[in-house]
């Protein structure tokens, strides 16, 4: 149960920042981290879509639960005021 809690307390910390730069850090095992920018671009209730704008090819979105970020496989950082400040997970 209270691990329900924690989870809805990350989405609705993240509901309030829709629309803000973030920055993800996600560990994609066998020391492969991948570092991205983006726009946190929208809540679901188990997961969370960033829109990916640095691409050669043109903008793509990718997705990641809110379990990644309680277990900090992703870290995630957003922007308030030009600098990134990490998202703790209390």
């Amino acid at each position: 149960m209270a691990a329900r809690r924690v989870l809805s307390d990350i989405k609705r910390d993240l509901d309030g920042m829709i629309g803000e730069r973030v920055r993800l850090k996600a560990n994609r095992g066998r020391r492969k981290v991948d570092e991205r920018e983006g726009v946190l671009e929208k809540t679901y209730p188990h997961i969370f879509v960033v829109k990916i704008d640095d691409e050669p090819s043109g903008a793509r979105r990718v997705s990641f639960s809110y379990a990644d970020v309680l277990t900090e496989t992703v870290e995630l950082e957003v922007s308030t005021h030009g600098e990134f400040h990490k998202v703790s997970v209390n």
